[in-house]
Formats: structure tokens, C-alpha cells, sequence
């Protein structure tokens, strides 16, 4: 079974002291595979390896369909086999055989794999496959997945289909080169709605690396209560607190239903979400765009059952928006089965790729999930790095946030608050003071909040930071049960405030607390006059 081999491998890790990779080390652990039958696929492939320094013996075209969806015996005919038949003539990886059985992978070369848009996305389900053996459960009974996490196990030679595989990288914290037995690879795919899409995802996402990926992040909470799914909202808890940890300024909305469309979500450098079917809220505005290098993730079970379409599901919208990279499910994966994003949040935090970042917040494998982006990108490796970037150059309100936050991350939280206004004022930190006093209004603080939310407006000149921190102080009023105030806050921002998308949640406010007009009720018609 599945679970009984991965355990095998998970017994391996490695016990060293972790080192940070070069870029080098993770090119030469690197494969590209895209689709030679598929327009663009070839050049895509041959522009990403040049751009991450990718051997050239490390790109393989594989003649398959261009339809997303595949049987299983296309999988095996056209991905699957092909692949293990160039992994061992190029000596990728070393095959040991014994006995009658399926060979065994003793070592290899590849870490990585990237599939290029073209590659087919998932594999549907198959009613009878030689030597699977299903079980009648929720889980067990289910052979339909991805094509990337059917092929992160495809040095494992299995017949199981059915079912999903543990994943023995999931919560780990050491780079992939670390574990000791070879038969795991990190599958990602360079993928989106065009193929300029995903050119821009590969450049973002080197400079991002090299520059540092600087914003601020919007988590977008469900308040979700029913059986099995509250957990949705404590990894999105976590995600908050730990980027508040080192100094990433967050826009937490608990509230139930997702942002609004009009929200002012300018500098979105990260975005995590759930629980709507499809693309909505800021994403729908025309004007909207990511900050470049920006990873987006919704939590939603079909969030990426087509890359082809800007307008459908999650994933494919949010890299059309200029998001550089996401996660996504292919078929309903249940919640537990998805990536974990606070683990996720914290392995991309620490340095890690993408890749390893992703399938440590992963619980399964050979199952339903898709890794969207560069499998390299190391969006924070910067910050991992002695000396950082240095040169002397003036720090912008994001740096001097992030410095100030690991300096001083062990002092006691009033201190801490304390200091942080003195410094955050001193530098008129716009981004730093609303973070500061947004973090007031969740422990309930609605003075220090308000008086915080005012200093940052008066710091703002950006019309779009005017308005969204109008929003959160009216946000805040009415936690406060103080409606006069905020409605007077609403009709000064009304007068004042050129027309912009975030108008009308202000007219929307208005009218839903504005007291009824009263009806006037109907005047007598003069009698007739007679002549």
C-alpha cells in the first residue's frame, strides 16, 4: 500500500545541519519537462532553463496530449513511462533490481521537477487498473489526481493508484537534498492562461528573489464553524501572527463573507484566502494588480481544475492578476489533504523554495494538489542571509519594519507596541502604524487602534492607503457599537474623496446606516369646483 512505502522513506532523513543551497546546487537537482506537441512549450522550457542556469541534458519534451484532463493509461504511456526510461538512460538516478518485483531508485541526481505549460494537468479516474487494490472509504476508493503529485512519487514504480500516499517531507524543515533515499521529487508547473503569463512568473520571481519580495499581506479569514473545516481559520490565524512576527504588515478580515470587491488592496505582496468557488472580491476590479513576485493562495477544492481560463476558479485568475505563484486542488482533496498555509507561510518565511515550502505544508501525495510557479523561488531568501542587502542604501517603510521587528521580536508586547509607535513615528512609517493599530483592534483596543488608524491617514498621500484606512476605522467604529461617528466619518470621506471603486462600500455603509426616511403620507385632493 501506498502509506506502508512512504514510511519506508521517511525512516531516511538526514540528521545534519542544515545549509542553505546555492543557486547552482538547485539548478544542477533540477528537471524541466514540457510537451512537444504543445505550442510554446518548447521555448517556455529552453527560456526557464537559461534563466535559472538549468543543464541543457536536464530539459525533456515528451510527446502527450494537450488536453488537460488524461485517462491513466495516458499518464503511463505518454508522462510516467517515457520519463523513467530518460531518467535512467541519462543517469539521472540509479535503478536497483531485485527479484520479480519493481525495480528500486538507490539514488538521484533530481530533486525538482518543473513542467511547462502544455504538460496535461490531471488524471481522471479509472474504474479497474492492474494491480491497484482500493478500499471503500471516502479517501481510499479515489484514483483520480494530479499529474504533478502522481509524478512526485514516480521513482516508487507502484501499481496502488487508488487512495493517497503519505508524504514523508510533510512538516519537515530541511531542504530536500537532505533526505537520504531517492524515490521523492518536488513536482511544480510553470503554468497559467498564456504563455507571456508564465514568462512573467519566471522573471518576477528571480527579481523578487534577488530584491527581496516587500508588501503587505491580506488574509482573508472564513469565521468558518462547521465540522472539520474550523481548521481553515487557525492556519490563517497562525499565518497573521507569524508574519507579524518579522515585521509583514497584515490586512486580517475575520468576517465571514471574502474582501469586497473595491477593497483598496494595493502593495498585495501575499495573499491567503478561502472559502468561495470562484474568483471575486478585489481580484474582479480591472485596476487590480499583485505586487510583482507575489504568491496568492485561495483554499477551495476545485481552486485550479483549469490553468486555460482567466476567469475560472482561483489559481488561474490570481497569476492573470500578476501573482507569480499559487496553490491549488484539481479534485475535491478534503481540507486536511490540502497544503497546510501556515506551514507553507512559515517554510517561505524561513528561506525554503517554493517547492520544498509547498510539500512540507502537504499531507499527501499522489493525490490532488498542484504547485503553481517557480519550483526555485526563494521569495525570502534574503532574509536568511547575513548582512542582507546592504550597501548603505536608505531603508524603505517595508525594510525598516521587518529590521525592527527581528531586533526587537523578545520584548514584552506592551514594550514592544511602545517602541514600535516611537520608531514608526519618528520615520512617518505609514505601513508600520496602520499594522500597529489594526493589531490593536483585534485584541479590542478600539482608542490606541483609532488614534493609530488617524496617524497612518495623515502619513498616507496615496489616495487608494487614504481609503483603506477610512474603511478600517469605520471597521472599527462599529465594532464599537459607535455608528454616529462612523457614519460622520463615511459622509466627510464622501465629500472629500475623488471617485474610486472603494466609493461604493463607503455609499453601501452609508446607506445601511443612515436612519430610514421618514414616509409622508398622502395629501387630500382639493374637491372639484363646479360651474
Amino acid at each position: 500500500m501506498k502509506q506502508f512505502i512512504m514510511v519506508a522513506i521517511s525512516l531516511s532523513l538526514v540528521t545534519t545541519t542544515r545549509a542553505t543551497p546555492t543557486a547552482a546546487d538547485l539548478a544542477e537537482a533540477t528537471v524541466i519537462v514540457y510537451n512537444s506537441a504543445a505550442p510554446d512549450s518548447a521555448h517556455l522550457a529552453r527560456f526557464y532553463a537559461s534563466e535559472r542556469h538549468i543543464p541543457k541534458d536536464h530539459i525533456v519534451g515528451l510527446w502527450c496530449s494537450k488536453e488537460e484532463e488524461i485517462s491513466r493509461e495516458e499518464y503511463d504511456n505518454t508522462i510516467a513511462g517515457p520519463l523513467r526510461k530518460i531518467f535512467t538512460r541519462r543517469e539521472l538516478w540509479t535503478l536497483q533490481k531485485e527479484g520479480d518485483g519493481p525495480p528500486r531508485v538507490t539514488s538521484n541526481q533530481i530533486h525538482f521537477v518543473a513542467l511547462i505549460r502544455g504538460m496535461p494537468l490531471k488524471i481522471r479516474s479509472t474504474p479497474k487498473y492492474p494491480g491497484d487494490d482500493p478500499v471503500a472509504n471516502a479517501i481510499s476508493s479515489q484514483n483520480q489526481a494530479s499529474v504533478d503529485s502522481e509524478l512526485s512519487l514516480l521513482g516508487l514504480f507502484s501499481k496502488q493508484i487508488s487512495g493517497a500516499a503519505v508524504n514523508p517531507y510533510f512538516e519537515s524543515f530541511r531542504p530536500i537534498a537532505e533526505l537520504n533515499v531517492a524515490p521523492l521529487m518536488l513536482v511544480c508547473r510553470l503554468d497559467a492562461p498564456t504563455a507571456e503569463i508564465v514568462r512573467r512568473m519566471i522573471t518576477d520571481s528571480i527579481k523578487a528573489e534577488k530584491n527581496g519580495l516587500w508588501g503587505r499581506a491580506y488574509v482573508d479569514g472564513a469565521h468558518n464553524t462547521a465540522p472539520g473545516l474550523g481548521e481553515g481559520d487557525v492556519w490563517l490565524q497562525t499565518v497573521v501572527d507569524d508574519l507579524r512576527h518579522v515585521g509583514v504588515p497584515v490586512v486580517y478580515d475575520e468576517k465571514s463573507e471574502t474582501i469586497p470587491a473595491g477593497f483598496p488592496m494595493d502593495d498585495c505582496a501575499l495573499y491567503y484566502g478561502w472559502y468561495a468557488s470562484s474568483v471575486t472580491g478585489p481580484f474582479t476590479d480591472p485596476d487590480f494588480s499583485f505586487t510583482p513576485g507575489a504568491i496568492a493562495v485561495h483554499i477551495h477544492s476545485f481552486s485550479a481544475t483549469t490553468l486555460r481560463n482567466p476567469g475560472a476558479n482561483w489559481v488561474a485568475p490570481l497569476l492573470s492578476k500578476g501573482a507569480a505563484a499559487s496553490l491549488g486542488n484539481v479534485y475535491e482533496p478534503f481540507l486536511q489533504l490540502t497544503a497546510h498555509l501556515n506551514i507553507f507561510n512559515d517554510r517561505l518565511l524561513k528561506g525554503f523554495t517554493l517547492a520544498e515550502s509547498a510539500y512540507m505544508a502537504t499531507r499527501a501525495l499522489s493525490w490532488m494538489t498542484v504547485v503553481v510557479g517557480d519550483p526555485l523561488y526563494r521569495p525570502y531568501l534574503s532574509w536568511s542571509q547575513e548582512g542582507g542587502k546592504g550597501g548603505g542604501k536608505k531603508r524603505t517603510a517595508w525594510e525598516m519594519y521587518h529590521e525592527f521587528a527581528l531586533k526587537n521580536a523578545q520584548e514584552d508586547p506592551k514594550k514592544y507596541f511602545a517602541e514600535a509607535r516611537r520608531a514608526a513615528s519618528r520615520a512617518e512609517n505609514g505601513p508600520m502604524i496602520e499594522d500597529l493599530g489594526l493589531t490593536q483592534a483585534e485584541t479590542g483596543d478600539s482608542k490606541t487602534a483609532l488614534s493609530c488608524l488617524q496617524q497612518a491617514r495623515a502619513i498616507y498621500k496615496q489616495r487608494d492607503d487614504l481609503l483603506r484606512v477610512v474603511l478600517e476605522q469605520v471597521d472599527v467604529l462599529l465594532q464599537s457599537d459607535e455608528k454616529k461617528k462612523a457614519l460622520a466619518l463615511v459622509h466627510q470621506t464622501l465629500r472629500m474623496v475623488p471617485e474610486s471603486p472603494s466609493l461604493t462600500l463607503l455609499r453601501q455603509i452609508e446607506e445601511k446606516l443612515s436612519p430610514p426616511k421618514p414616509k409622508l403620507l398622502p395629501t387630500a385632493s382639493p374637491s372639484p369646483t363646479r360651474f
